[in-house]
Formats: C-alpha cells, sequence, structure tokens
C-alpha cells in the first residue's frame, strides 16, 4: 500500500474522478529553445489556471512560474542528452529527491527507452526513483520515450508501459496507437496519453476523445496546447472532452468559441533558435 504522502500527491495530479490535463512544457530539458517556449513565463502564466498539473524542469520552475501557484508540478527529473546526441536514451538521473521535495512536486518524472542501447540504465534510473519516491511520499510517472528506431505500435507500447509498471511506476505516460485499449487492460497503473506532435486543433481533440473513451486516466499535452493558434482557448476544449466527456465536435465548437471572444495570439518563433520541425519529429 502507498503511504498516505504519496496518495495524497497523486490525488493532487489525478483529480478524484480519474481523470487529468498535465500540460507539458519541459520540453526545453533537451530541444533547447522551443517554439510557443521561448518564454516559457509568458507561455505558461494564462494557461495554469486551466491545467490539473504543470510538468516542467526545476529550472523552469524556478524561473517561471509563480510560486503562489496552486497548480500541482510533475517534475521532469532525467535528462543528460541534447537534440545534438544520436541516441536519445543516453539519458540519467539529473534531479535528487531532495530538491523536489524542496520544490513541492506532487510527483517526479523520467524517461525510459525499451529497445533501446541504454534499456537497462533507463530502466535502473526507474528503479532508483521509484525506490527515493517511497521514501520520500513522492509518486514516479514513467514516460515510455521512443527512440528513433522504435515504432508507435500497440506491441511496443504495451510492453514499455507493463515494463514501467513492473518495476513500480505510480503512473505512466505513453503515446496513442492503434489498439491503444490494449496497452490500458495491460497496465495496472493508470496512463496518461502524450500529445506528440502538433495536430490541427479538431485532429488533437479527436485524439484525446478516443484515447480517454478507450480508458486513458489523461493526457499530458504540451504543442498541441502552447503550440495552438488560441492556447487558453484549446486547454479548455481539452478539459472538456476529458473531465465533462464533451464529444470532438462540442470541444471544437468551444474552442472556436472561446478563440472568438478572446484573442489569444501565440508567441512568434524567433527564427534560428527554435528547434526545427525535423528535430521535433524525433522527440
Amino acid at each position: 500500500m502507498y503511504d498516505w504522502g504519496l496518495k495524497n500527491r497523486l490525488s493532487r495530479v489525478i483529480k478524484s474522478d480519474g481523470k487529468t490535463v498535465m500540460l507539458a512544457v519541459d520540453h526545453g530539458y533537451f530541444l533547447g529553445p522551443t517554439t510557443g517556449l521561448e518564454d516559457a513565463e509568458k507561455t505558461i502564466k494564462p494557461l495554469l489556471p486551466y491545467a490539473d498539473a504543470l510538468m516542467p524542469t526545476r529550472g523552469i520552475v524556478r524561473t517561471s512560474v509563480s510560486p503562489i501557484s496552486e497548480t500541482p508540478i510533475v517534475l521532469r527529473v532525467s535528462g543528460g542528452n541534447s537534440i545534438l546526441d544520436e541516441d536519445l536514451s543516453n539519458e540519467g538521473l539529473t534531479v535528487s529527491m531532495e530538491d523536489a521535495v524542496r520544490l513541492n512536486a506532487a510527483a517526479v518524472a523520467l524517461s525510459i527507452y525499451v529497445g533501446s542501447q541504454n534499456q537497462k540504465e533507463t530502466l535502473l534510473n526507474l528503479t532508483k526513483l521509484i525506490d527515493e519516491g517511497h521514501r520520500y511520499g513522492m509518486p514516479v510517472l514513467a514516460v515510455t520515450a521512443v527512440g528513433k528506431n522504435m515504432v508507435r505500435d500497440a506491441r511496443y507500447l504495451a510492453l514499455s508501459c507493463r515494463i514501467a509498471a513492473e518495476l513500480g511506476a505510480h503512473f505512466v505516460k505513453t503515446y496513442y496507437c492503434d489498439g491503444f485499449e490494449k496497452l490500458v487492460k495491460t497496465c495496472p497503473v493508470p496512463l496518461v496519453m502524450a500529445g506528440g506532435k502538433k495536430l490541427p486543433e479538431y485532429e488533437a481533440l479527436e485524439l484525446t476523445h478516443n484515447a480517454m473513451i478507450m480508458g486513458a486516466a489523461g493526457v499530458d499535452m504540451g504543442r498541441n496546447i502552447f503550440q495552438s493558434e488560441a492556447p487558453v482557448a484549446m486547454i479548455q476544449a481539452v478539459r472538456a472532452i476529458v473531465h465533462d466527456n464533451a464529444t470532438p465536435k462540442k470541444a471544437y465548437e468551444l474552442y472556436l468559441s472561446l478563440k472568438k471572444s478572446k484573442k489569444t495570439g501565440k508567441q512568434a518563433k524567433v527564427k534560428g533558435i527554435t528547434a526545427s520541425a525535423a528535430e521535433l519529429s524525433r522527440h
């Protein structure tokens, strides 16, 4: 059984209805400046009231998130690679559990790379983090990262999710795929769907709806929210699907209505600095 503190922290991320809308803003830990996150504070601030949890790095927490925010933090604690690396699986733990507690994190997150050259190291990183998580009452989110040679199909993702759960992860973030319901059925802990690459708004809402009706506990979206033409409207549309069981059509109508009523312009790309589309496609 989980201790009270761990269960309390996890309940802040996954709400009483068993669902969550997480906002991923940790892309810079290996991509550097990312379109929409050039000024992280400006991007994050208007979205925080609508996010059930925020997933940043500790540097962004300290520089770009108001300390009076009540939105729980799922802290990225793995890294050591960059888009310049041929093998993105070459990661280690970058944040101590003491610092995660110092930052009042509600959970910590790291990537695992099943089937990669560094599979063993990333899985052992996970087990070490889980051991420390139980010592401190801190939930651990395992992110089933996909290297460039891995296929995002049900067989591979089910393998990765189940291994993460078997090693003790308290919840898992993974990609949507054909047969997603098999991932949910064979993973004994909550599954949160990764938003992945930027899609047209209606397609992103359809993706969210499909994942939810197949049993996902929620989403952890980044680019499909903060790179939207109207990020604040988009996160509210995603919430309508996750928490209110809205159809993609109804959610899209809400998005268009909110977009029209209040213009929320996205930030301009900093030419020559932000990660390119080819670099983003590797994540």
